[in-house]
């Protein structure tokens, strides 16, 4: 069994069983969780050892290798908690170094690319987005505050918590929200805030839903959406926002990126990117992920984007890393696509379904034990921009919600 003498001494952590072609049985590691998966031919097997970051996924998305004893996740888990074994195999690490040496050829995402990245995620079925997502399909991390939270409390506290930090304490103030998905910060923007809001996608699905949905708030006055690439953005604004956009902007173009935000935004102007990050140095993509999910898509280190920003003349005015908030949020987009698998398997095929759930399993496993996190970075041009100390955030959430309270409760009498 070669996969399994492969993996024998990789396993420690967590109770691995392979079954190969043959129906032979090889256990591996000790203590939980548990979990048996089978290989179905020796040809899936020969490409786990070639090329196993490709072939894992590829080989569930098609049925060659199944989950026979627990459940997908718990595979997953196994296999990140031991993530770091695997990256120190001296023929693995090989493929590391490959993705790091092609990173600034696989992420060069020119407008046109870039659209066309953008259509193969987003522009898939409302229904399915529909069956994963909070009510608002806030597509990026949320911020718990509690165990207590639903999905949608802490979507709707990350919107809060992005507000207060975007110091909007007049009405009126103009922002631009570069990646605007299907409207909904720009839309509570412009409605709590009374912000004038330009949001930007390449997505013929989100521009359709954000501009249906700002008539049917009655917002189409203080939110506009364009169908526009950030690099042909026009005008200045007193406050610029991203929220899960920065990962398909790639490291060739992240100069253009903050040149954009520092030459658009007034001078006492201020912005803030929220991205996911890694806490390791510099890296490759996975290589599933980037061919089936996110093609063009990389996850930064902090290391490679301050040293962008401190060539621009920027000044980062604040830094938050959320490091458990996308793994707790993933595992609710999980057990709702998995609670809509049905529907989701007549609307696309079993296939598409194996994909999805791979997907976003392996991320929540990525944010649980191989160092992935979210980055939130305050910007500014002037120094004075923003409070001296950080005290406004929590002021200005806790009002606001105090708000939201009462005009719930006004609204329910």
């Amino acid at each position: 069994m070669l996969a399994a003498s492969l993996f024998n001494h990789l396993v420690r952590d967590g109770t691995l069983t392979i079954v190969d072609p043959a129906g032979k049985a090889k256990t591996m590691g000790s203590g939980e969780p548990h979990v048996t998966v089978r290989l179905h031919d020796r040809v899936t097997e020969a490409r786990l050892i070639a090329n196993p970051k490709l072939a894992l996924g590829e080989a569930y998305m098609d049925g060659r290798l199944t989950v026979d004893g627990g459940e997908l996740y718990t595979f997953l888990d196994v296999c990140a908690r031991n993530a770091a074994r695997v990256e120190n195999h001296p023929f693995w690490g090989l493929f590391e170094r490959m993705g790091h040496a092609l990173r600034p050829l696989r992420t060069f995402n020119p407008s046109h690319r870039a659209r066309r990245n953008v259509a193969h995620h987003y522009d898939l079925s409302d229904t399915l987005y529909d069956a994963f997502l909070d009510s608002d399909r806030q597509y990026s991390c949320a911020y718990w505050t509690s165990p207590e939270d639903s999905l949608e409390d802490a979507q709707h506290k990350k919107k809060r918590h992005l507000a207060a930090k975007l110091l909007l304490d007049e009405p009126g103030l103009s922002v631009l929200d570069i990646g605007s998905g299907w409207g909904g910060l720009g839309l509570y923007l412009a409605r709590s805030a009374g912000a004038r809001v330009t949001g930007l996608t390449l997505s013929e699905e989100q521009i359709r839903v954000s501009r249906e949905r700002a008539r049917e708030t009655g917002l189409s006055d203080r939110a506009e959406f364009r169908m526009r690439d950030y690099r042909a953005v026009e005008g200045r604004f007193d406050r610029i926002v991203s929220v899960g956009m920065f990962e398909h902007v790639g490291t060739r173009h992240y100069p253009r990126f903050f040149r954009t935000v520092r030459d658009q935004l007034r001078d006492d102007g201020v912005a803030v990117i929220h991205s996911i990050g890694r806490m390791a140095p510099p890296g490759g993509t996975n290589p599933w992920l980037r061919k089936y999910i996110f093609p063009g898509g990389y996850i930064p280190a902090l290391s490679e984007v301050l040293s962008v920003v401190e060539r621009t003349g920027l000044w980062v005015t604040d830094v938050e890393i959320l490091r458990l908030h996308y793994a707790e949020t993933l595992r609710a987009w999980r057990q709702r696509f998995l609670a809509a698998r049905e529907r989701m398997a007549e609307l696309y095929d079993e296939r598409f379904c194996r994909m999805w759930a791979f997907y976003l399993a392996a991320c929540e496993v990525s944010f649980r034990h191989m160092g992935q996190m979210v980055f939130q970075l305050q910007l500014a041009r002037r120094q004075d921009a923003v409070p001296l100390t950080r005290d406004y955030i929590t002021d200005w959430e806790r009002a606001r919600a105090a708000m939201e309270t009462d005009h719930t409760a006004a609204a329910a009498e």
